[in-house]
């Protein structure tokens, strides 16, 4: 986005460099990564940054409102999702922006959807370190993936004491559904190495009344102190075959990182309540007293699903009129992505997440990191990128 930084990495690139570059990547732990890592990091203008710093603090300021759990109470579409002992703050905050063009043509992010839930901390970091690695001759300097000068330490710093802090490594685990089929398996394993922690499959959680523990290498009980959940709900509700003893609805002796509830409080659901330059228009469907006459600049968007299933960019009052369940979806404003990163063939479109994290000596939410999506396609997501190069997953690093 930075045309001169652009017109030097498309130069200086090469295969042979970026088959390099997946070759560590993949090695690093030993794993084949299984999504597409884009052939270029992206660089942010100092401009775009101040736009994306005061985009997240519009956000938070709604998200930091007294009242915001009694505004959200209503995400809960079921009293069965509800998770025992909520905490005051989530812990983790994404926000996704599409970066596009104003009515001036200057770029400027719109926000897409948002998430109180974990996102490739440990990953990203590593990403950005190889990019570093192998293209770094043309990654300028006083350009950082961190924001407030944050350095990579720093940011390492600041994740254990979040996720470990005092507590013993061994009793601090990273819950998933089979963690080792996930598409984002990598950031398990770059979590597991830098923080000592162990990442175990939801089945193999055992309990005893209100104690939760499992049984290590020599069969030894260790009794788990801290969940560093990354248990996507769509799916463990689709997981009937999954025989457990430990239920997210039982009362138990453990301190969440973050807490479960706030996946669905800081979620789609809380888009109708956002305004202001950088939120597109979102209704809640079911309170909606007219549909809009220009349904082609509308999606549909399910309340509970991820990773974009069941999302509708082709809207028509027909597919809305035959919705028996209209309180479980959102009719949201089309966010016009520009393409803006010059590659080999077509520009590419991207998408931004700012990476935030509450810390808990401060008190504050703060953005921490950054994870970008490039697409040449209708949407961000592989199956509309298929066959596609300079595409997928990336980092972002910012002029400071």
């Amino acid at each position: 986005m930075i045309k001169p930084i652009r017109d030097v990495y498309n130069a200086n690139f090469s295969e042979e460099k970026y088959d390099a570059f997946l070759k560590d990547i993949n090695g690093t732990y030993n794993y084949h990564v299984p999504f597409k890592i884009a052939e270029t990091p992206v660089f942010l203008s100092k401009a775009l940054k101040e736009k994306l710093i005061e985009a997240c603090d519009d956000i938070m300021s709604v998200i930091n409102k007294s009242n915001f759990k009694e505004l959200t109470d209503g995400a809960f579409f079921d009293t069965n999702t509800i998770v025992p002992n909520e905490d005051e703050q989530s812990k983790f905050i994404q926000l996704d922006f599409g970066i596009c063009k104003d009515e001036n043509g200057d770029l400027t992010p719109k926000l897409i959807e948002l998430q109180g839930f974990p996102s490739l901390y440990y990953f990203q970091e590593l990403l950005g370190r190889k990019y570093i690695k192998h293209f770094g001759n043309v990654i300028p300097e006083g350009f950082s993936q961190h924001l407030n000068g944050m350095t990579a330490d720093d940011y390492l710093v600041l994740l254990k004491q979040e996720i470990v802090g005092d507590t013993n490594p061994k009793q601090v685990v990273l819950l998933e559904i089979e963690p080792e089929k996930q598409a984002t398996a990598v950031d398990f394993y770059a979590t597991a190495k830098e923080l000592g922690i162990k990442v175990l499959c939801i089945t193999d959680l055992k309990k005893r009344g209100k104690i939760l523990y499992y049984l290590d290498e020599n069969k030894s009980e260790v009794e788990v102190s801290k969940i560093y959940n990354r248990i996507i709900f769509d799916e463990l509700h689709q997981r009937t075959d999954l025989k457990t003893e430990f239920s997210f609805q039982d009362e138990v002796d453990v301190e969440w990182i973050g807490h479960p509830n706030w996946f669905y409080r800081i979620s789609k659901y809380t888009m109708p309540l956002l305004k202001g330059d950088y939120v597109p228009k979102s209704y809640y469907l079911d309170q909606l007293k007219e549909i809009p006459s220009d349904l082609e600049n509308y999606v549909l968007k399910p309340l509970y699903s991820f990773a974009g299933a069941g999302v509708e960019i082709h809207v028509t009052k027909k597919m809305i009129d035959g919705l028996s369940n209209k309180s479980n979806y959102l009719l949201q404003e089309k966010v016009a992505y520009a393409p803006v990163i010059e590659t080999m063939d077509v520009p590419a479109k991207c998408e931004i997440r700012m990476m935030m994290l509450h810390n808990s000596k401060t008190n504050k939410t703060e953005i921490v990191s950054n994870l970008m999506r490039l697409s040449k396609g209708e949407m961000v997501g592989v199956k509309y990128n298929k066959d596609k190069t300079w595409v997928g997953g990336s980092t972002g690093f910012f002029e400071n």
